[in-house]
């Protein structure tokens, strides 16, 4: 696989990494011969429909599960939960937390943000806030607030969901050996297989943003040994597959990957590496997706203004990149934006945007080669 290839394969593991992490650093593992906990849950509220903080915590994992199952419909499930939460304690912080998930999981950073830092004042020691706030002040490009949250949820709650934001931030700065240090600390403190997981799955990301492929494979086989059902390190083995040119290996993983969890970005993934392989790719499920997450209420401009720019119509790569820019300007959303005007041949406009996107130091493969590219067509 050419640096192109690698650079999209990177990138599209890592864009959504922590965006919706709130309560919990990963998913769950339903318990074998018992029902699900929400379950459980859903019966308590039931008997006790004035219990608020219930449906907040109703709400989170319906949030969470849209994300573990790719299904957007959760979304309107959480919206639901959540609005009787608020209706019985709007100043609740768990009520607010689980709103500023919402939002989050939406990709309304701005709102996400709000709402957690309400939760923030209404009680200063819910480490849970500072970690949807953390992710939400990342994604609209505050590093310096977002590392302030992290620090904050360090000191009230050191674990595995601080320790791996405390991760990303270091490598959003471009420190690699602190973000690796703080992802050890993470799985040391995992033991939950679904924690475990989890955190060698991360672990074989920034081998592979390195580029030590055979570092990465044998993490997601680890994170594969402690939770199969864990959708993201076999997408990480079909990855490095792809990367080490084994792409029928990797076209195999890819189609067991899609089944489980049909999310913009592996089908993306997908069908970047059936291209490689000199297959057509069919982007039929991903649109469908598109029309179901936008009608769950789900902003997704900086997905599509990627898959526009190198898929698409680069002009219609440009309006949504510029409307990501505008709701939630990151790197990534600097780095899209450089790259859909670079594409749609307007490199001058695109190169305070690639060097924005490259300023904090992150050693970020796609955002290196579309920075390269923009310059050497200027020169």
């Amino acid at each position: 696989m050419d640096m192109r290839a690698f650079a999209i394969a990177v990138a599209l593991a890592g864009a959504m990494a922590f965006t919706v992490l709130s309560f919990v650093a990963a998913p769950t593992p339903a318990p074998v011969a018992a029902a699900p906990f929400r379950e459980t849950l859903q019966e308590r509220l039931r008997r006790l429909p004035d219990d608020h903080r219930g449906w907040a915590e109703l709400g989170i994992q319906y949030v969470d599960q849209a994300r573990v199952t790719g299904d957007p419909s959760y979304y309107a499930k959480a919206e639901g939960v959540l609005a009787t939460a608020a209706r019985l304690s709007p100043r609740d912080d768990a009520v607010l937390t689980g709103q500023a998930a919402l939002a989050a999981g939406r990709h309304e950073f701005a709102e996400a943000a709000r709402l957690a830092e309400r939760a923030v004042d209404a009680n200063p020691y819910g480490a849970a806030a500072y970690g949807v706030l953390a992710d939400a002040r990342t994604q609209l490009g505050d590093l310096r607030a977002a590392r302030r949250a992290v620090d904050r949820m360090m000191e009230l709650r050191p674990g595995v969901a601080a320790f791996s934001r405390a991760s990303y931030a270091a490598e959003l700065r471009g420190d690699t050996g602190e973000a690796r240090r703080y992802l050890e600390y993470a799985h040391a403190d995992a033991w939950t297989p679904a924690d475990l997981a989890y955190t060698r799955h991360y672990l074989g990301e920034l081998a592979l943003h390195s580029g030590d492929l055979a570092t990465a494979a044998d993490w997601y086989g680890k994170a594969l040994r402690a939770y199969p059902a864990y959708t993201p390190a076999l997408a990480g083995q079909a990855r490095a597959a792809a990367l080490s040119g084994d792409l029928p290996r990797a076209l195999d993983l890819y189609e067991t990957v899609v089944e489980r969890l049909p999310l913009p970005q592996y089908l993306i993934e997908q069908g970047e590496t059936r291209l490689k392989a000199g297959l057509k790719a069919d982007w039929t499920l991903l649109k469908a997706q598109r029309r179901l997450f936008e009608a769950a209420g789900v902003r997704d401009d900086l997905t599509w203004a990627e898959f526009e720019a190198d898929h698409g119509d680069p002009a219609r790569a440009v309006e949504h990149a510029r409307a990501e820019y505008a709701r939630n300007p990151s790197l990534v959303a600097a780095d899209a934006l450089a790259w859909a005007l670079f594409k749609a041949d307007r490199p001058e406009d695109a190169l305070p945007y690639a060097k924005e996107a490259t300023a904090t130091g992150w050693r970020n493969a796609l955002i290196a080669y579309h920075r390269t590219r923009i310059e050497q067509s200027l020169t």
